[in-house]
């Protein structure tokens, strides 16, 4: 589960891990697409590897690219033939009318940038400021006139912002069926309700399909070389993810060579055994360079069970890791000290792996806007051994090279908030990263009467829960006296500045959220729910208005922790219980709606500050060396600042132009 960037936290997640000072001669803020900012991501420790090491890392960066192209495809059947269409625009820059030329590249940024015409993070859709005609004309200027023949069937997807707005509908309008109001493509022609007749054999890896009035599940797997086990969807990527990942084990001590060998299986035969398998291997390992692979978050998928392809690889920021070391050892402590009931406690936990990281490579659906990241998801693993907790802070020094602190100037409801957030308010940040993670989702214990995961009862609401629990955590620690102890926090301005920024973000989160009146990503629902939870059963926060302008304040520290442990331990005992009409009602209640007119309030205010709303990242490139043998003899890293270079670069990797559904507008 991932810990996604907030407005409050841009630029303010550098300590109390003291962040070195890098002097780069260019900012790490490359350009700017209307509201998205796009920053180069740097891994100074690569170079502190060893060969063997940095070939490892090249080969799990190209396993990494790979899968990139599953993620356009499962959060819509038109995305391939979107990003194809688009691409053959941007190629040929001398054939097409200029501005036409420059409207599509544009757009094309925003979509690499979102893997698709649906934003990241809110689900909307976005739409192109070029038309049908002039992108069909481009085309046929461009010599693809196979390509222009397509036009009018993806019209509707690109340029029609009723046809499938929401890529994740979890709370759609006039009682809609969760499923069928949803773009992505996880289901075909499927509701809801058709899957009480379906057990599920690859919850977290199949697409769902009915056909006839029978359903079935298209696997996504690669299919065994012995032939055994036949391709499934997506055979192509992950055939070419295995390949690389093979070559990888080459480098790898042998632990981790086992660990890659037990996804290369998974990928092979899309067993969720061997999932679990590779879990359990993957999260007792700890090496230098690590990576993640996969099918793993189920944000996306409106009942969250379907995982997305996302990939990373890091390095270990060895300088940055001592104070998360000291907030894993200590996880036994504070979850004795945890506000909810002890049958839900875990007696002796183990100490999860948590470190500092920068990253080389993300893709897929990991994006830049993420700055932690706890794994696995599996319950059965973490239960049993523990997890693994990563904080990336080459992410978080980009953010601070980028923008300054205009926002808490603008929002903070008094002058000691904005004193108290410049002082307290980085360390403040990072703590909650860091608890949020560490011992935040790695927590508490479920009652025996559950059979399942978690997410399996809890439904569409279970992420929204879990990240909200896992901020929790931290806002219910942070004036515990064992963080003085270990000498993470100062004061208790610390914990106060903590608390003012998770009652603004209320506001400042609405920034992102430019249409409708429903919060659908379930980060943003996580706060809100938390903030208006407490608002309402304590008082302790409190909207106030000023010269036209609203803020949120926190009237009371005291009251406000209590409402944290209210919370806090009612949340943890319907995750514990698997209890669905509970987290609705909580849910649905304090988490799903907001007034719009406050949300164009804030968007006017947000957008005087003539900062970014989004982020998306420009990876670093690996160049490798090889002799007659096709060894890796030695490695370079690059940071290439060319967005259009780098995405381009990763669609002739040998991206498939196939699809999974036929492209017929007409999708239920």
């Amino acid at each position: 589960m991932r810990t996604a960037i907030t407005l409050k936290t841009i630029a303010v997640l550098v300590a109390p891990i003291a962040t070195p000072a890098f002097a780069h001669a260019e900012s790490s803020l490359v350009e700017r697409v209307d509201k998205t900012a796009f920053i180069q991501i740097e891994a100074d420790s690569f170079r502190a590897l060893s060969p063997r090491q940095q070939a490892l890392a090249y080969w799990l960066t190209q396993a990494s690219i790979a899968i990139d192209p599953i993620l356009y495809d499962q959060l819509s059947r038109f995305g391939l033939k979107q990003k194809e269409t688009l691409e053959a625009v941007v190629t040929a820059k001398d054939k097409v009318d200029p501005q036409t030329y420059s409207q599509v590249l544009a757009f094309t940024k925003l979509f690499w940038a979102n893997k698709g015409n649906h934003h990241e993070q809110t689900g909307q859709k976005f739409l192109p400021q070029f038309t049908a005609a002039s992108l069909k004309a481009a085309l046929l200027a461009a010599g693809r006139k196979d390509l222009a023949a397509g036009v009018d069937t993806l019209a509707p997807s690109l340029f029609d912002p009723n046809f499938e707005p929401i890529l994740t509908a979890k709370t759609p309008e006039g009682g809609k069926d969760i499923l069928e109001a949803s773009s992505n493509n996880f289901y075909l022609n499927v509701k809801l309700a058709d899957l009480k007749e379906l057990t599920e054999r690859y919850r977290l890896n199949s697409r769902v399909v009915k056909q006839g009035g029978k359903l079935s599940e298209e696997v996504y797997r690669a299919g065994t070389p012995d032939g055994h086990i036949k391709p499934g969807l997506y055979a192509e990527y992950l055939r070419k993810a295995n390949g690389f990942l093979s070559k990888a084990r080459e480098y790898a001590e042998p632990d981790q060579s086992a660990v890659i060998a037990a996804l290369i299986r998974f990928y092979e035969t899309g067993e969720y055994s061997d999932w679990v398998n590779f879990g359990m291997a993957w999260v007792q390992n700890n090496p230098p360079v690590d990576f993640a692979n996969g099918f793993i978050e189920t944000y996306r998928d409106a009942r969250s069970a379907k995982g997305t392809a996302q990939s990373f690889v890091c390095v270990t920021d060895e300088k940055l890791s001592a104070s998360m070391l000291k907030i894993a050892a200590n996880a036994s402590y504070f979850e004795a000290l945890a506000p909810w009931d002890a049958r839900y406690k875990q007696q002796n936990a183990r100490p999860p792996i948590a470190k500092a990281v920068e990253t080389i490579i993300e893709t897929g659906d990991f994006h830049v806007s993420t700055i932690g990241d706890n794994l696995p998801n599996e319950n059965e693993v973490h239960q049993k051994y523990g997890t693994k907790n990563f904080l990336f802070s080459s992410a978080t020094r980009a953010f601070a090279e980028a923008v300054g602190n205009k926002v808490v100037r603008e929002f903070a409801a008094s002058p000691e908030e904005t004193v108290r957030d410049e002082k307290y308010g980085t360390g403040a940040a990072e703590l909650l990263t860091a608890m949020h993670e560490v011992i935040g989702h790695g927590s508490g214990k479920l009652s025996p009467k559950l059979t399942q995961d978690p997410a399996s009862y809890l439904k569409e609401y279970y992420s929204t829960l879990e990240e909200a629990r896992a901020d929790l955590v931290a806002l219910w620690d942070v004036f515990d006296p064992k963080l003085k102890e270990l000498g993470l926090v100062t004061s208790d301005e610390t914990g106060r500045a903590m608390y003012d920024a998770s009652a603004r973000v209320m506001l400042t989160q609405l920034a992102r959220i430019p249409k409708g009146d429903t919060i659908e990503e379930d980060h943003q629902r996580d706060r809100q729910l938390i903030g208006r939870y407490i608002m309402d059963k304590t008082g302790a926060i409190a909207f106030e208005s000023r010269n036209g302008k609203t803020y949120v304040t926190v009237k009371d520290y005291k009251k406000m922790r209590q409402g944290v442990g209210m919370l806090l331990a009612e949340l943890m005992r319907i995750k514990a219980e698997g209890d669905y009409p509970a987290i609705k009602a909580l849910i649905d209640t304090y988490g799903v709606h907001f007034d719009p007119k406050l949300r164009d309030q804030v968007v006017e205010r947000y957008q005087q500050l003539d900062l970014p709303t989004y982020w998306t990242g420009i990876n670093a490139d690996l160049n490798a060396h090889f002799d007659k043998d096709g060894k890796v003899t030695s490695v370079e890293i690059s940071y290439p600042r060319d967005y259009v270079k780098q995405q381009l670069s990763y669609s002739a990797f040998g991206e498939s132009r196939k699809t999974t559904a036929a492209l017929s507008p007409h999708r239920r």
